[in-house]
C-alpha cells in the first residue's frame, strides 16, 4: 500500500481530496462532547494479512458520546460448524446516536455481522448486547420489534399499499388503526413523500420512493436504532444522493444509533461519524472519516480510503484542465 505520510501529504495539497478531510474534521468536532466529559470509548480493531503481523491490534481511542447502545464483543459466525468463519474475534461499542459505517469487499462479513445485531442469525462465538441486555436472553421477535430494519433491495410486500407497509410493525405492537394511520401520514411527511401515495402499491412507485417508503417502514415504530444494509444501491445517483442526504438529516433530529452497510467509500466518508473497515470477516481498522482519509494504519485500508482520494484528483484534474 501506499505511504501514508504521502498520502495525507497528498490529500493536504489537492485542493478537491483536502474538502473531504475538512468535511470530516468539521462532523467530528460538531458530535465532540461537551468539556468535562468523564469517559472514554477505546476502538480497538484487530489487524489481519495485508501487512500487518498476526495479532497486530489497530487501536484507536476517542472521546466518544454516550455510553455504548450497541455492545459486540468477540462474536463469530461460522456456517460450517468451524471450518471457515463468516466473521470471527470482532469486539465493536457503538455509542447511542452514532452513525457508524460498515464498509469492505464483498463477503467481508458486513451483512453477516448487521444480522447477528438483531437475531437474524445467531452467533457461533461471543455475545452482543444491545441498551445493555444481552440479545441472547431475550426474545428475538421482541428485539427485532425495536430495532428498524432497512433491507438491501427495500423488501416491500408487493401485496400491501404503501401506508399497510409502513405500519406492519405498529400493527403487530398493538398499535390502533388511527394511531396507525396518523403515525403514516407523519413518517410520509418526514420522508418527503406526498400523502396520497399511502394509498398506492410499491409496483407503481418510482425506485427512490420505495427507497423512501423502506426507510419509513424501518422508523414506524419509533426505534432507537435503525440498521441498513445497502439502502440506497438501488437508485441512480441524483437519487440516492437526495436520499442519504435526507437520512442523515433524519437520523441527527430524531437522534438515532444507525449502523449502515455500503460498497461507496465516499458515500460512507460523507455519511459517517465513524467508519469500521471489514477485510476476510474481521474489522481491520475503525475511526472517523477525518482519521481514515489523512492517516489510515493499515495497508488495506489506506488502499480502500485512497479511492475518494483518485475520484478528487480526476474532478481536480477536470476543473484545472478548464474547457475543451
Amino acid at each position: 500500500g501506499p505511504d501514508p505520510s504521502t498520502s495525507a501529504r497528498d490529500l493536504r495539497e489537492n485542493p478537491a481530496a483536502d474538502f473531504l478531510i475538512r468535511a470530516g474534521r468539521r462532523k467530528e468536532e460538531a458530535t465532540r462532547p461537551p468539556t468535562g466529559t468523564k469517559y472514554a470509548t477505546p476502538s480497538t480493531c484487530s489487524a489481519q494479512s495485508h501487512g500487518a503481523p498476526p495479532g497486530t491490534m489497530i487501536v484507536r481511542t476517542t472521546m466518544a458520546g454516550p455510553p455504548a447502545t450497541i455492545e459486540i464483543k468477540d462474536v463469530a459466525k461460522s456456517y460450517d460448524r468451524g471450518r471457515s468463519f463468516a466473521v470471527r474475534n470482532i469486539s465493536l461499542d457503538i455509542s447511542a446516536g452514532e452513525f457508524i459505517v460498515l464498509v469492505g469487499t464483498s463477503g467481508s462479513g458486513k451483512t453477516t455481522l448487521l444480522k447477528l445485531i438483531n437475531r437474524l442469525l445467531e452467533p457461533s462465538a461471543g455475545s452482543i448486547h444491545v441498551e445493555g441486555k444481552d440479545v441472547a436472553t431475550g426474545d428475538a421477535v421482541s428485539l427485532r420489534r425495536r430495532i428498524g430494519y432497512v433491507f438491501q433491495g427495500v423488501g416491500l410486500f408487493p401485496h400491501l399499499t404503501v401506508a399497510e407497509n409502513i405500519s406492519v410493525t405498529p400493527k403487530l405492537l398493538g398499535v390502533d388503526k388511527a394511531a396507525c394511520a396518523a403515525r403514516v401520514d407523519e413518517l410520509l411527511d418526514l420522508m418527503r413523500l406526498p400523502r396520497e401515495l399511502g394509498e398506492r402499491f410499491p409496483a407503481t412507485l418510482s425506485g427512490g420512493q420505495r427507497q423512501r417508503v423502506g426507510v419509513a417502514r424501518a422508523l414506524a415504530a419509533r426505534p432507537r436504532i435503525v440498521l441498513m444494509d445497502e439502502p440506497f444501491g438501488a437508485v441512480d445517483p441524483i437519487t440516492r444522493d437526495a436520499l442519504s442526504s435526507d437520512y442523515r438529516r433524519l437520523h441527527d433530529e430524531l437522534g438515532l444509533t444507525t449502523v449502515m452497510i455500503t460498497h461507496d467509500v465516499l458515500e460512507a466518508v460523507l455519511l459517517a461519524d465513524r467508519i469500521a473497515v471489514l477485510n476476510e470477516g474481521q474489522i481491520v481498522e475503525t475511526g472517523s472519516p477525518h482519521d481514515l482519509l489523512s492517516g489510515a494504519r493499515h495497508p488495506y485500508v489506506r488502499d480502500l480510503m485512497a479511492m475518494p482520494q483518485r475520484q478528487a484528483d480526476r474532478i481536480h484534474a477536470l476543473i484545472e484542465a478548464g474547457p475543451g
